[in-house]
């Protein structure tokens, strides 16, 4: 029996997070929905609630990596087999969800399904001029990495099936996860796909990537990124992550 969740991070994000939550509800009802409420210092957790959700309250701030991450473990204590992570800033639209999930189960050796607002169609929000340039050079370098065309390394807005969620739950990384994440699901020899989506303007909060970190940034995710790729290879296609020593 398939069980589905929509794993959805959340600081501050009290103007936003119970829109998000109805829109999952509306967009995909067969996802459970589950809010990582990660430190936050305003009402998100009992608004979630008041939504529908069912919250998850970290003690502190974990960052986006460490909540992300619980969720995933969440996910796999409850026997989930599908788990997407959607934004609690509203940036995610959920009515995509139901193609994200189609692709991934159009084929049994797909693992990751990623929503890119760079393949395929046009329009949507992209972010600033800046920031695409940064985008433009993660995908390249890890397209060479991966040996697959990536267009959106950056996008938080990913699916993956019970493959995907034991080795998140196990192995996810910090800070800026989404690209070194890629890499991480290619290390294991999980197979990925992308999907063309439309991104949103936030809603709410600020982005942790401002412009004063922006370089901090972008060498710490390549730093990141290359000792990714360092890591020992699986010898065999997915199987019981357990038999696959990183």
């Amino acid at each position: 029996m398939n069980r589905y969740i929509a794993i959805v991070p959340a600081y501050n994000e009290v103007a936003a997070i119970a829109a998000t939550v109805s829109e999952i509800h509306a967009a995909a009802p067969e996802f459970d929905v589950l809010v990582i409420d990660d430190g936050s210092t305003d009402m998100t957790a009992a608004t979630a609630r008041q939504a529908g959700a069912r919250v998850l309250v970290l003690p502190f701030n974990l960052g986006i990596g460490g909540a992300v991450q619980s969720g995933y473990l969440y996910a796999r204590q409850h026997g989930y087999t599908v788990a997407v992570q959607v934004d609690g800033d509203g940036q995610h639209d959920p009515r995509d969800i139901p193609r994200l999930l189609a692709e991934l189960q159009a084929d049994p050796d797909t693992h990751l399904v990623t929503g890119s607002r760079f393949l395929g169609r046009a329009g949507g929000h992209r972010s600033s001029a800046s920031r695409r340039l940064g985008i433009a050079l993660f995908a390249r370098l890890v397209s060479l990495i991966t040996r697959q065309r990536v267009t959106d390394p950056t996008s938080g807005f990913r699916m993956t099936d019970s493959v995907g969620i034991e080795l998140f739950a196990r192995d996810y990384p910090s800070d800026y996860p989404e690209v070194e994440a890629i890499v991480l699901a290619h290390t294991y020899a999980l197979h990925t796909r992308e999907v063309a989506v439309a991104m949103r303007p936030r809603t709410s909060g600020t982005s942790q990537i401002s412009t004063s970190v922006s370089v901090y940034y972008l060498f710490k995710v390549l730093l990141a990124v290359f000792v990714s790729a360092l890591r020992s290879h699986p010898q065999s296609e997915p199987g019981p992550l357990s038999e696959a020593a990183p």
